[in-house]
């Protein structure tokens, strides 16, 4: 079995926890996970098996869409309900021409800082380590990309919002600068992931059916293949000849591809060498001084 199965990761398990509980049902070791969501989020997580591993860094994950509950009157160190109350105020006194508002002010590009209960890591150190020994220490602010923010419903103190965001979005950070612009504060109470990149909530499954499914011995059926998760990038399908060569560690000729010129590549270009909807390589082709091509072989599949 080697692809991606893409889990509806439930509240209360970190990330690492699913992938151990997928090595145990399918019996590998070769199990790796994109897009790190926190324990109390639930919803889409990309889990690579086997082969699957290699196409991690190839995946075209730059848009993220989650199901956010904000929580006004609130914040939390951690930014979300499940940390420590620092401040509480009414948050039930907001109007909706004010949530519009401050909601268009945080729609496009704009400026966040990372929370201290990340992941990211400073000197080699996860920031959530530092924060749980009650240090704070000075982070780069980033520029992400808010695609689309919508206002779901409104029950204040509680507001529901739909987010469509860049990758490294932190939707904490996003609910806590909400918050401090509407004047009351905010926290997010519930946080769910309905796509990430190619995977989506509607092609996921909870590990209890990934485990009735192997059981079943239909895992495989389940298992979107490589080659199907890295559909954004242009094929070039090899003969027989070309199998052979790539998998030996050699790139193509033309010849023994089913193009009959190289793609232009002014910049260097990532493509799929495949034979027939299995993939064989990832390539990037760049061009040569003068006339060519230059194919460095990426990442080989068996």
């Amino acid at each position: 079995m080697n692809g991606f199965v893409v889990i509806d990761k439930p509240v209360g398990l970190t990330s690492h926890d699913v992938v151990n509980r997928v090595r145990r049902i399918l019996g590998t070791r070769r199990v790796g996970h994109t897009g790190t969501l926190d324990p109390f989020a639930t919803g889409v997580l990309p889990v690579a098996v086997n082969e699957g591993t290699k196409a991690i860094p190839f995946l075209d994950e730059g848009q993220k869409v989650y199901e956010a509950l904000l929580r006004l009157g609130v914040k939390t160190d951690t930014l979300d309900m499940t940390g420590r109350v620092l401040q509480e105020a009414d948050g039930t006194q907001v109007s909706r021409d004010r949530l519009e508002a401050v909601v268009a002010d945080f729609t496009g590009e704009i400026s966040q800082m990372p929370p201290m209960f990340s992941a990211i890591k400073q000197d080699g150190q996860p920031l959530y380590k530092l924060a749980r020994k009650g240090q704070e220490v000075e982070r780069q602010a980033r520029r992400v990309q808010i695609y689309s923010l919508e206002i779901v419903s409104v029950d204040l103190p509680l507001v529901a919002l739909r987010v469509v965001c860049s990758r490294g979005t932190y939707v904490r950070s996003l609910a806590d600068d909400m918050g401090a612009a509407l004047g009351c504060g905010a926290a997010l109470q519930e946080l769910r992931r309905t796509a990430s990149g190619p995977f989506t909530i509607a092609a996921s499954m909870t590990l209890d059916e990934l485990q009735e499914a192997a059981q079943e011995d239909r895992a495989e059926a389940v298992c979107r293949t490589p080659y199907a998760v890295l559909g954004h990038l242009m094929d070039i399908p090899l003969t027989d000849a070309g199998v052979v060569k790539v998998r030996h560690g050699r790139a193509p000729e033309l010849d023994e591809t089913g193009i009959a010129a190289w793609p232009a590549c002014a910049a260097p270009l990532t493509v799929r060498l495949s034979q027939g909807q299995e993939l064989v390589a990832v390539a990037e082709l760049s061009s040569l001084d003068g006339d060519g091509v230059r194919i460095a072989l990426k990442r080989v599949f068996c």
